[in-house]
């Protein structure tokens, strides 16, 4: 069987971690920001989970961080 290819947009901005969960940026933090507080910008820093309901999905589309 063919190896499977890892989808090029998802490999960037997803990483799987061992347990089961995958790791995403927060959006929002590219432009326009001197209307958001330094607060807001400072959680933008934070990394944070792929919802439980997309979780499957996004780890199908990167199989060889699994």
């Amino acid at each position: 069987m063919p190896k499977q290819k890892t989808h090029s947009g998802a490999g960037k901005r997803f990483r799987a971690l061992k347990s089961g969960l995958v790791k995403r940026a927060k959006s929002g933090k590219r432009h326009i920001l001197t209307k958001k507080s330094t607060k807001r910008k400072r959680g933008l820093r934070q990394g944070a989970y792929v919802d439980s309901t997309q979780n499957a999905t996004i780890r199908n589309l990167i199989p060889y961080q699994n």
